[in-house]
């Protein structure tokens, strides 16, 4: 088997930073109404700028997700890459333009690429994971020498005033009464931003700067024994999930606003923690025989900075404390970019000039879809 390494990674974040007083302006009002819930979604979730696709000047869509994730490729290139190496492409995104094609072969056909493999992974916040593990994959069993792995989203074109109906009292009483984040339907709206991470990975390291090897990735899914929880394109009713073909006519499907995202938060809060941090954690612990000692930066993919403390403290009950002052994210700045949002951390990490020999990076991606996740290890060299 190969050693696989991630040699390149560039992010692209469309158009200005969008502040919290803009947000409103950009996505507009539900029924011409202010949000009740955005001041107190956003003043738990830390997010002080995003970016979207949406240019909040103009209003008008400057970009889709296949070119947000084609501009993130082409940042790849340089003298020792060209686009035409590239062997193999995989795209993973919860937010792709369309049903079909798949957002890889979009992405492809943006960057004018023939002849290649392209695989596109689907999901959510762990379709990014996903697609940056088959792109390891491939290498390691020595079935390429190189692959374009992507990980993006383009969450406002769901978050407009358009896909939504007015506000629900009952939920914005439960919001302010419980103190805590609820994320269905327009509480979302305030938490997801959209953008694009392109990794080059290949199976021999840089000659004259920092690579990292990817040690492992460990994907972990509790589908089995948990029901969904975040969800777009259906609806749940009594036990069962109901998917939108289900429903019966288009009309329908839009007066429910069944194309607008959702999550069950009860189901969150109750399960997040032990499904994606001390269960999984705990057997990888195990099997991969890891000690928090070793570790010289956790990169978290988070939502919200609501978790940030739970994180923690989940890490801390399963005995495996890693203390704030190793943690790394761009959260507040950068938004939460779903499937993107790992690759943006690591890029900035990567390019920031601080990384040096034999540095461990550990890297938690959760998913709410219906309870999985995944942590991996790279190592600087």
């Amino acid at each position: 088997m190969h050693n696989v390494y991630i040699n390149k990674i560039a992010a692209f974040l469309p158009n200005e930073p969008v502040s919290n007083e803009e947000m409103e302006d950009v996505l507009g009002m539900i029924s011409n109404k202010p949000s009740r819930a955005r001041a107190i979604v956003l003043k738990s979730n830390g997010i002080k700028t995003r970016y979207y696709v949406i240019d909040k000047k103009t209003k008008t869509v400057s970009y889709n997700n296949a070119q947000i994730t084609a501009n993130a490729v082409k940042a790849l290139e340089d003298n020792s890459f060209k686009l035409s190496d590239i062997e193999c492409l995989i795209c993973g995104t919860s937010t792709p333009d369309q049903l079909l094609p798949n957002h890889a072969l979009m992405t492809q056909g943006e960057l004018k690429l023939s002849n290649i493999e392209a695989v596109a992974t689907a999901g959510i916040c762990l379709s990014g994971v996903t697609s940056l593990k088959y792109g390891y994959m491939s290498i390691l069993a020595g079935l390429k020498k190189n692959a374009v792995v992507t990980g993006s989203e383009a969450a406002s074109l769901i978050m407009t005033d358009k896909n939504f109906h007015q506000e629900i009292e009952s939920k914005i009483q439960e919001l302010e009464k419980r103190k805590v984040i609820a994320f269905e339907k327009d509480f979302l709206r305030w938490m997801l931003s959209d953008g694009a991470g392109a990794v080059l990975l290949e199976n021999v390291p840089n000659k004259d700067s920092i690579s990292l090897k990817i040690n492992w990735i460990e994907i972990l899914s509790y589908a089995g024994e948990m029901p969904v929880c975040m969800y777009c394109g259906g609806k749940k009713e009594d036990e069962r999930f109901i998917g939108w073909r289900e429903v019966g006519s288009i009309e329908k499907v839009m007066h429910e606003s069944l194309l607008s995202l959702q999550q069950d938060v009860r189901l969150l809060n109750h399960n997040i923690m032990y499904y994606t941090v001390e269960k999984p954690l705990f057997e990888i612990i195990k099997k991969r025989n890891i000690k928090e000692s070793e570790i010289d930066y956790f990169l978290p993919h988070y939502s919200s900075q609501y978790f940030r403390d739970k994180v923690y403290e989940a890490l801390k009950k399963i005995g495996f404390e890693i203390p704030f002052d190793k943690w790394f994210t761009n959260l507040p700045y950068k938004g939460n970019t779903g499937a993107a949002s790992i690759y943006i951390m690591l890029e900035e990490l990567f390019n920031s000039g601080k990384l040096k020999q034999g540095d461990k990076i550990l890297c938690y991606v959760p998913e709410s879809g219906r309870f999985s996740t995944s942590f991996f290890l790279l190592e600087t060299v």
